[in-house]
């Protein structure tokens, strides 16, 4: 059979997905459903979404709707007939009323491995934690939040040098075909749910811009875990102190280096290691390779030291020694 689909996503990580799903043969995507163009940049120009731009791109009708509070909305997705609504990163909660209109129901792509990080940022809330593994999982809507029987389910290992980035193109990719893979099942028949267990549930807020920012009296692997979730955004940043001015740096993610020389203090440049800058932590040095002062574009450690710290009369001689990167953790 051929099914009708109704896609509803928003970001890149839903363009990815609807991308995978126009090439599937089992169906047609006769509309799809994004968040309404919202201001951004200096300008406050309006910006249609990822999906938006994809599904024009393909002639597809779009749809976008504040919520699904009002009448017209609801029965403008009726009319559609669809028998499975593809949900992907919406970004908006659907009532049940919205729920019970496909035939075959609303099937949900989540960054996480349920019932681990439900919620808004699964990915960099792993990161975060120091997870070590992540996932997709297809699972069945039901109004309740990520709650929804489980479908289909993938884990995905984080490696030491991966970022939210990194992470989420691979799971972007990951969900479409998982997605694509479940509508099969569907077709055949064969699409079994299981109940996911509530009681081993975690929750993944939405990131806020403070969460970037850099306490230097943490353990390293501590920081290079915040650096690595909050990138690219809202990205990791500090204070540093120069010449009575307080200047704000932003860091990309680095590694992590050697024990601490006698008497540093977390936050302390250290010296240039291999192109890298090391800055104390509590336990031992974090290697950084780019920094972007505020106002100002990112520029290597070496051009930093040059330019911000070629005064400083010890910093050539304060190096430390600093370990390679961990090979060990490097994804198969």
């Amino acid at each position: 059979m051929s099914l009708r689909l109704v896609f509803m996503g928003t970001p890149e990580f839903a363009a990815t997905v609807l991308e995978r799903v126009l090439r599937w043969d089992g169906g047609e995507v006769v509309a799809v459903y994004t968040q309404p163009d919202r201001p951004c940049g200096r300008g406050q120009v309006c910006k249609p979404s990822p999906v938006k731009e994809l599904a024009l791109a393909r002639d597809l009708r779009v749809l976008q709707p504040v919520n699904f509070k009002a009448d017209a909305n609801v029965g403008e997705l009726k009319a559609l007939a669809p028998d499975v609504l593809l949900v992907a990163a919406y970004g908006l909660i659907l009532p049940q009323r919205v729920l019970d209109i496909p035939t075959h129901g609303a099937v949900n792509v989540h960054a996480s491995l349920l019932p681990k990080y439900r919620g808004a940022a699964p990915i960099q809330r792993a990161i975060l934690a120091g997870e070590h593994a992540t996932g997709i999982t297809i699972m069945k809507m039901e109004a309740g939040l990520d709650s929804g029987p489980m479908l289909l389910q993938r884990a995905l290992r984080i490696a030491d040098y991966d970022t939210a980035q990194s992470i989420h193109d691979e799971l972007a990719a990951m969900g479409g075909d998982m997605l694509v893979e479940a509508l099969e099942l569907l077709c055949q028949g064969k699409l079994t749910a299981i109940p996911q267990d509530h009681s081993k549930a975690t929750y993944a807020p939405k990131l806020e811009k403070k969460e970037g920012e850099i306490d230097w009296d943490q353990p390293a692997e501590d920081i290079h875990n915040r650096v690595r979730a909050m990138h690219p955004w809202p990205g990791a940043f500090f204070s540093w102190r120069r010449n009575d001015e307080s200047v704000r740096l932003g860091i990309q993610p680095g590694r992590l280096g050697g024990p601490l020389p006698p008497e540093a203090k977390p936050g302390e440049f250290l010296g240039l290691q291999d192109g890298l800058l090391a800055i104390a932590c509590r336990d031992r040095a974090y290697l950084v390779p780019m920094l972007q002062p505020q106002g100002k574009r990112a520029m290597p450690a070496t051009a930093f030291a040059c330019g911000y710290l070629g005064n400083c009369p010890d910093f050539a001689s304060a190096c430390v020694e600093a370990g390679q990167p961990d090979q060990e953790n490097a994804r198969d």
